[in-house]
């Protein structure tokens, strides 16, 4: 599966066209720190916790503090604690705290959430959880970070910085993985049909010109692999790069992003007190799909291919079945919630976001 395949590898070592100024203002005094930022479905996100009386909150996508600054305004009493892998975010999070004792900031990844959460402020138990995934505005905004491929800036894409020396970089990955293993990543993690000619047309390159060291060569490479060149349209019928999914690849696998977010929904049900609200936003299938898995109750081993007959011939272990009797999650809304078409016009990069919630079983 995927996310055995991160993780072999690692053990061996959104964006809008239209910012608001979001002013962080929860004490109603002058020093607000401003931070730019367009958090996707507010609206929709404050009004599931508020519904169900969440005042203990964990929100473990902090970045540019959206989500957590309308929890802080819009929920009288609660307390938020915000993690976030990346330093920068993180740095954001102290700054706000200055100013609003209801935010506890937090440094670490969602695998570590658990450990950190604890170690600070001796928190085991909360009502509520929100997990807004992938790359945040500013880390796409920022040149130096890697992640986007509109601008020129090195081979880098760690979410967290500097912070893990043994992390590759996406460097190491376009100049060391063979084509077997660089295929692998950018059909699995970009889900491109061209994964192929892609991770060839890399290594070509590396043998011919030398080491590919920043995000425009990297994109003028793969750009050359498509019969259209450069763009083609998206859902919205707007130009978007060839390279959009070559480059999501990368950055999921030098990330561990699906092994992680697998952990987050692992630590989040364990945390949560029974009849606990877990809110999360995804970006793409992947994403997606390993959310609706945890939700209702499929198993993360299961081969989705399968057929009805092939299935009921396998012959369940002892786990397997308990895991088909013992939902861990309520899912009163299988419907999938969507940004508003207001929204979508005003925040074009939410226009591929997801929301799904569940609340943790009760006992029985």
């Amino acid at each position: 599966m995927l996310l055995k395949f991160a993780a072999k590898f690692v053990e061996r070592r959104r964006y809008s066209t239209k910012s608001e100024l979001l002013s962080f203002n929860c004490n109603n005094n002058n020093n607000n720190a401003i931070v730019r930022h367009v958090p996707v479905m507010k609206h929709e996100v404050v009004r599931l916790f508020k519904e169900n009386s969440c005042k203990n909150i964990l929100d473990l996508t902090f970045g540019g503090g959206g989500h957590t600054g309308a929890l802080l305004r819009e929920i009288p009493g609660a307390v938020v604690y915000a993690l976030d892998r990346d330093p920068d975010a993180h740095k954001t999070a102290v700054t706000m705290a200055s100013t609003e004792t209801r935010l506890k900031p937090l440094l670490g990844k969602f695998s570590e959430v658990k450990d950190v959460l604890y170690k600070t402020y001796g928190v085991q138990s909360l009502d509520g959880a929100l997990l807004d995934v992938g790359v945040s505005s500013m880390q796409f905004d920022e040149v130096d970070r890697g992640f986007a491929l509109s601008a020129d800036g090195p081979l880098d894409m760690r979410m967290d910085k500097d912070r893990d020396a043994t992390q590759l970089t996406a460097y190491d990955v376009v100049n060391h993985m063979s084509e077997a293993n660089l295929f692998l990543i950018i059909k699995k993690y970009g889900e491109e049909k061209n994964a192929r000619f892609i991770a060839r047309s890399i290594v070509d390159h590396r043998y011919a010109h030398g080491a590919i060291r920043s995000t425009t060569q990297l994109a003028a490479i793969i750009a050359n692999c498509f019969s259209n060149h450069d763009y083609k349209q998206d859902k919205l019928q707007r130009p978007a790069h060839v390279a959009t999914k070559t480059f999501q690849a990368i950055r999921i696998f030098v990330n561990n992003e699906l092994n992680e977010l697998n952990q987050a929904l692992l630590n989040v049900h364990s945390l949560l007190v029974p009849g606990g609200l877990c809110v999360a936003i995804s970006f793409h299938s992947l994403e997606d799909r390993i959310v609706k898995r945890h939700f209702h109750g499929i198993d993360m081993r299961e081969d989705l291919c399968l057929s009805i007959r092939d299935r009921a011939r396998r012959n369940l272990d002892r786990d397997e079945i308990e895991s088909i009797v013992k939902k861990n999650w309520v899912v009163e809304n299988k419907k999938i919630i969507v940004p508003s078409d207001k929204e979508v016009t005003s925040n074009p990069r939410s226009r591929s976001a997801k929301l799904r919630y569940a609340f943790k079983a009760r006992l029985k």
